[in-house]
């Protein structure tokens, strides 16, 4: 297993993040926040798909009244405020419970205002993620470095950090994001070292559901292969309740964490001799409700798909007119192909249930 970075434990509302505890995954709604409705029932969404600890934007005054009435209805997860420019806006959402905050303290406005808002989160007992992207970095470290870099992301985090420091506060998350994935790795190399906190890892402005899937599997899972990430959001233009899918298979597939049965099916070739890929999806749409950990394999082929998926807990090999129905690389049955589906997932449900 990968040798995680030691940090500190800090606690959002409920949820530990650092230390030895699970990485989390966290998402942000991208409803108006003043329409309460609307992102209590995203939020609620987002609870439901596996979500641990949800963002709001509270951008402006109607947003921190509704901010105020939507902690005062959401008492099952952590939620967090995201604040730029504007400490009243911090002060606001701090006052109406908010679980942590996020600011990025260069652009918060004087030392005074950080100040006020480090004193209220103190006085609250709740952390500051100090957050950094390439695309807001300060236009002084833009110019030493002759643009968005690695070394200006760590150097402007660091410096936030030791603002916060200086006032005597340590409840820190450390996030350093870009669109650039060898920028962010090389960033969290720079800096991981130098400080104590927990990292919140993402990659940002990641694409479409299509493209920033890959794009944000690529880049976290560099990091978290070296050990670095504590908590961690999917950043995708669709529904945000694609991002915990992707974000829960991510951490399922690097064997971080177990949300439920991972599926392995082959590519399918020229032996393939039935539609492999409807069966696959409707197997995986038909066992989504299922959270017991175990390994399915669907595979096209009776000559080689047990010996290939022998360590499977259950699975098939379709043929023309007929599977193998196979346990842990033994054949148990011959199913009709008409059955094959039908059979796998009450299979399934039955293991799912023994275990």
């Amino acid at each position: 297993m990968y040798n995680r970075r030691k940090s500190k434990t800090i606690h959002i509302g409920g949820v530990a993040i650092g230390g030895d505890h699970p990485i989390t995954i966290q998402s942000m709604t991208n409803t108006k926040t003043a329409d309460v409705a609307a992102t209590v029932a995203q939020i609620k969404a987002l609870h439901n798909a596996g979500c641990e600890i949800v963002r709001v934007t509270v951008n402006d005054k109607k947003a921190a009244e509704g901010f105020a009435k939507i902690r005062k209805i959401v008492d099952f997860m952590p939620i967090v405020a995201d604040i730029h420019f504007d400490h009243n806006m911090a002060l606001e959402a701090i006052a109406s419970g908010a679980d942590k905050i996020r600011i990025n303290p260069g652009n918060i406005g004087s030392r005074d205002k950080l100040s006020a808002v480090v004193s209220a989160a103190k006085k609250r007992g709740i952390p500051i993620r100090v957050g950094v992207n390439a695309g807001s970095l300060e236009q002084e470290l833009v110019d030493k470095y002759n643009g968005p870099t690695a070394e200006g992301l760590a150097e402007s985090a660091l410096r936030n950090i030791r603002l916060l420091e200086e006032m005597d506060f340590d409840n820190i998350v450390v996030s350093m994001k870009a669109t650039n994935i060898p920028m962010t790795l090389a960033a969290h190399e720079i800096l991981s070292p130098q400080v104590p906190y927990p990292l919140h890892i993402g990659i940002t402005e990641a694409g479409t559901l299509y493209t920033g899937t890959i794009k944000s599997s690529a880049g976290l899972a560099s990091l978290l292969t070296r050990g670095m990430g504590d908590t961690l959001r999917i950043s995708l233009t669709a529904d945000p309740i694609e991002e915990i899918k992707v974000a829960k298979e991510l951490l399922q597939t690097l064997k971080i964490r177990q949300f439920g049965p991972e599926i392995i099916s082959c590519p399918t070739c020229g032996r393939t001799q039935i539609d492999l890929v409807l069966v696959a999806n409707q197997v995986q749409s038909q066992i989504a409700h299922i959270t017991t950990p175990m390994t399915i394999a669907i595979m096209g082929c009776v000559v080689n798909g047990p010996g290939e998926a022998r360590e499977a807990d259950i699975g098939i090999a379709a043929g023309a007119g007929a599977g193998l129905l196979f346990k842990k690389g033994e054949i148990i049955a011959r199913i009709p192909e008409a059955d094959l589906t039908k059979t796998l997932i009450e299979e399934i449900e039955k293991m799912a249930a023994a275990l």
